[in-house]
């Protein structure tokens, strides 16, 4: 049996959601990292949705996937307003990275709606599998300090879930490359979630 001290590492290495911060000031500067990087999520999934739907509208057959580009964009516009009205009410300003995420996010969106509708669910799938995780690490870490806010989050979490189940279900696990495309596209992901928080 392991020594207490040996488990207690192995839980601080492997969790996911972070540890309390001491000093004063602590909680307000998180509360700023939460909004701020959940912003920039939502602003980028609205991007890529947006260059998907650019490359798919007007093709003809491409009918039925312009609309989930359509009505995704539209429910990711709401969660985007919803943090837009939360920064301001907590004066936190957005990422100065803004300006290279819609690049990022434009580009990502065109680039696998151009290679096929099933690219474009893969990068659905890859995308908000890691939102889904994301936002249930925050439920999970607000639960108890800021229920309000946690609750609305797993709203929006399970509203990213829809997403994910959606894009699966429409063949996104056979599109070219699948496994590389996807490890790409979370691994970006989660590179721009830490980046977001910070800076």
């Amino acid at each position: 049996m392991p020594e207490p001290l040996e488990t207690e590492a192995v839980d601080t290495a492997t969790r996911r959601i972070p540890l309390a911060r001491p000093g004063r000031g602590a909680m307000r500067a998180r509360m700023a990292e939460i909004l701020r990087v959940d912003h920039a999520g939502e602003y980028a999934a609205v991007k890529i949705y947006e260059a998907q739907r650019a490359v798919f509208d007007g093709v003809r057959g491409k009918e039925a996937i312009t609309a989930d580009m359509v009505e995704m964009k539209a429910g990711e516009e709401v969660h985007k307003a919803r943090f837009d009205a939360l920064l301001t009410e907590h004066r936190v300003r957005p990422t100065a990275m803004l300006p290279l995420w819609s690049l990022a996010a434009t580009g990502l969106g065109a680039a696998t709606a151009l290679m096929g509708e099933k690219a474009a669910h893969a990068c659905t799938e890859a995308v908000e599998s890691v939102i889904e995780e994301h936002y249930a690490d925050q439920v999970a870490e607000l639960a108890d300090r800021e229920p309000e806010l946690a609750a609305e989050l797993e709203k929006f979490r399970l509203e990213e879930l829809e997403h994910h189940d959606h894009a699966i279900a429409h063949g996104s696990r056979e599109a070219p490359a699948y496994r590389l495309l996807s490890a790409v596209i979370k691994a970006g992901c989660r590179v721009a979630i830490k980046v977001s928080e910070r800076v």
